[in-house]
């Protein structure tokens, strides 16, 4: 039971940070309000790294910033070694 919470948790925090990516992108080319960096950060850290990663490249968003295009891979590789931890 518990690995299934933990698995729908992840799906979810990946949507929601894949599609805040999507989101933020269109409002930067529409002028519109915009999603703060820190909360993409936060989305990320928060279980939506793969997300938020695979939002970046196929929205083609932030992938000119170096905060971006080296820190949510280091957050992706936290999360992959904390899940290798936790299932070894």
């Amino acid at each position: 039971m518990g690995k299934e919470i933990l698995v729908c948790y992840a799906v979810i925090c990946n949507l929601i940070a894949f599609a805040a990516f999507g989101l933020d992108k269109y409002r930067a080319v529409k002028g519109k309000w915009r999603i703060s960096e820190h909360t993409l950060f936060l989305l990320a850290l928060a279980g939506g790294s793969a997300g938020a990663l695979a939002g970046m490249y196929c929205f083609r968003h932030k992938t000119r910033k170096y905060r971006f295009t080296i820190g949510i891979p280091l957050i992706l590789a936290a999360h992959v070694l904390l899940l290798l931890f936790l299932t070894l």
